[in-house]
C-alpha cells in the first residue's frame, strides 16, 4: 500500500512510518515545509491545502497531527491551539478525499480522553462520552473525521510506552534520579500500550473493515501507583515520595492537572481484540523492561 501520514515527524508518526516501511509499504509524509523528495508532499492544514495531486495517489491516510496535550499550561490560547491543530488537519484531509478515488481508508487520531474520568469502571468503545474539555475535544475531533467519504476509524490512543519521549520521556529523568512517585492517591487507572503493539495495531487497521472508534491501548490497565512502582523497578530505582501536586498545579494549571494527570480511565481494547489482533506486550513489567 501507499500510505500518506500527517504528523509523520512526531513520535507516533515516526514509529508507524518505520514499521510500515519495514513491512513493505510506501509512506508519503505530509509536511508543512517545502517537500525535499518524492516521499514528501507539502500541505497547509490551517489554510486547507495539500499540494497536487493531493491524496489521489495513495491508498490510505493516517492522521497523527495535533499539538501535545500535556506540553504546556492550559489557557484560552493553548486550548484553542489544541482544538485547531486537530480539527484543521482533519477537515483538510477529509475534504481532499474522493469517495470514488484510490484512497479508501482514513485512520484519524483520537484519544481515550473521550471517556473522561471513569474511576474503577472498565470502559470500551460502547461507553458514552465523558465530561470535561478533553472529552469534548476528542468528540469534536472524531465528528470531523467521520464526515469523510471513505471508511474511517478513530484511533483512541492511550499512554504509549517507548524509549524516546512520550509518556515515559516526561518521567524518566526524575525516576532515574530516584524522585519519581505516584500522582495524587495513585488509585486512578493508566491505560497504556507498547509502541510496537501500537504500530502493529495501526497496520492491522489499515486493512481491517472496522470503522468508528477503536481503543489503542493494551488489555491490562493498572493504577497509577502500580505503574509508578513498575516503572521504578524497571529503572532499579525507588519511588517512595508522591509527586508534589502544588508544584504541578503551579506549572500546568489545575484544569490540566485534574483532567490529564489525576483522572483515570480503565480502558479495554474490545474492538481490536474482536477483530483478531493479538498483543505482543500485554503485561506491564515486560513492556517496561523492553523500553527501559
Amino acid at each position: 500500500m501507499r500510505i500518506a501520514i500527517a504528523g509523520a515527524s512526531g513520535l507516533l508518526g515516526r514509529n508507524t512510518a518505520a514499521h510500515l516501511r519495514l513491512t513493505g509499504h510506501q509512506v508519503l509524509a505530509l509536511v508543512r515545509r517545502e517537500a525535499s523528495g518524492p516521499d514528501e508532499r507539502r500541505w497547509d492544514p490551517d489554510a486547507g491545502r495539500i499540494d497536487g495531486p493531493g491524496l489521489a495517489d495513495v491508498d490510505a491516510v493516517i492522521n497523527f497531527s495535533g499539538t501535545g496535550i500535556a506540553d504546556a499550561r492550559w489557557n484560552a490560547q493553548r486550548k484553542a491551539e489544541l482544538r485547531s491543530s486537530r480539527l484543521n488537519s482533519t477537515t483538510t484531509l477529509v475534504a481532499a478525499l474522493d469517495p470514488a478515488g484510490r484512497c479508501q481508508r482514513l485512520l484519524n487520531g483520537a484519544a481515550i480522553g473521550f471517556y473522561g474520568d471513569t474511576g474503577e469502571i472498565m470502559v470500551d468503545e460502547r461507553t458514552p462520552q465523558g465530561a470535561g474539555f478533553l472529552a469534548q475535544l476528542v468528540a469534536d475531533w472524531e465528528r470531523a473525521a467521520h464526515a469523510a467519504p471513505v471508511p474511517t476509524a478513530s484511533l483512541r490512543t492511550g499512554h504509549v510506552l517507548t524509549r524516546e519521549g512520550g509518556f515515559l520521556g516526561k518521567q524518566r529523568l526524575p525516576f532515574r534520579l530516584g524522585l519519581g512517585g505516584r500522582l495524587g492517591s495513585g488509585r486512578q487507572f493508566v491505560s497504556w500500550i507498547h509502541i510496537d503493539d501500537y504500530t502493529r495495531a495501526v497496520a492491522h487497521l489499515l486493512t481491517s473493515t472496522v470503522t468508528g472508534p477503536v481503543n489503542l491501548c493494551g488489555p491490562n490497565p493498572v493504577t497509577n501507583a502500580a505503574f509508578t512502582a513498575a516503572f521504578a523497578r524497571s529503572l532499579h530505582r525507588p519511588a517512595l515520595i508522591p509527586m508534589p501536586l502544588p508544584a504541578l498545579r503551579l506549572l500546568f494549571g489545575s484544569e490540566m492537572v485534574d483532567e490529564a494527570l489525576l483522572s483515570g480511565t480503565r480502558v479495554q481494547p474490545r474492538r481490536l481484540l474482536d477483530d483478531g489482533f493479538r498483543f505482543d506486550h500485554p503485561r506491564l513489567d515486560e513492556a517496561l523492561a523492553s523500553v527501559a
